[in-house]
């Protein structure tokens, strides 16, 4: 629906005050009297509401197979106290609203006396996922989601201008089960609840400029290079601390690049 450029702006004012409760609490938004504030605090509520059982019941869906033995489905948490409290605070798509919410999920399904050894990872992998997809991304070709460089086709080599940084939200989680394993048989009929090998793994959660979100294995090297990628260091410098050869670490820089986890920022 077309309109003046006026009309656009409050338009995205009252989508704005719906969707972060911080400014519909402000003076800013109050003394605009755009709207009934006791209605519009209602649709709102009514509106974070639905936005985060959605994510829930996605990111959540394996502890959510497990409620007949946990006793706990994980979007319960929606008409808790504790959610209500959040409520005042609420930014729709933050990821700091993302790891609250998350947070509230991981404690309610986990104080169930469901005996589950994986249980407490399964919920680590579940909060990550829900909050590495939060937060700001790019929602069309050429607009910028606050990133720096070129993520592909960076120049190689010790000099190089461009320089491997990792994605802010990238997270490298260390698991004592092989969650792998067993997650799709969690989604799958089962009688007696799936069991996940008791080994050590490590995975890498990236999520892409538009939003995608990526779980790849990972190993010693490869966690190297994510915490040393920070923008500053060369190839060069990175494949010396990492014990890697620089074409070894393109390689691996590629498939970063290719999961989002990693991106190329122009060097001083």
């Amino acid at each position: 629906m077309s309109g003046t450029p006026g009309d656009r702006a409050v338009q995205d004012d009252v989508i704005r005050a719906l969707a972060d409760a911080p400014y519909r609490a402000s003076l800013e938004w109050r003394r605009r009297e755009l709207a009934d504030p006791d209605r519009v605090e209602r649709y709102a509520r009514f509106v974070a509401r639905h936005f985060y059982h959605e994510r829930i019941v996605h990111f959540f869906k394996y502890s959510r197979a497990l409620a007949r033995v946990t006793g706990r489905t994980p979007e319960a948490i929606l008409k808790s106290p504790p959610f209500e409290t959040l409520l005042p605070g609420i930014i729709l798509g933050s990821r700091d609203t993302a790891a609250a919410v998350a947070r509230l999920v991981t404690a309610h399904v986990a104080a169930g006396q469901a005996r589950v050894p994986y249980l407490a990872d399964l919920l680590r992998y579940e909060e990550t996922m829900m909050v590495v997809e939060a937060g700001p991304r790019v929602w069309r070709d050429g607009a910028s989601s606050g990133g720096a460089g070129s993520p592909k086709g960076a120049p190689a080599g010790p000099g190089e201008r461009f320089r491997p940084e990792t994605v802010e939200g990238t997270v490298l989680l260390e698991l004592s089960f092989d969650l792998p394993c067993i997650l799709p048989k969690l989604l799958q009929p089962w009688t007696d609840v799936p069991q996940a090998p008791e080994r050590r793994t490590k995975l890498l959660v990236a999520r892409s400029a538009y939003g995608r979100v990526a779980v790849a294995r990972s190993d010693e090297s490869v966690a190297a290079v994510v915490r040393l990628a920070d923008g500053r260091r060369t190839l060069g410098e990175i494949a010396g601390v990492a014990g890697l050869g620089v074409k070894d670490l393109e390689a691996a820089l590629q498939g970063l690049v290719d999961l989002g986890a990693v991106r190329f920022s122009s060097g001083s």
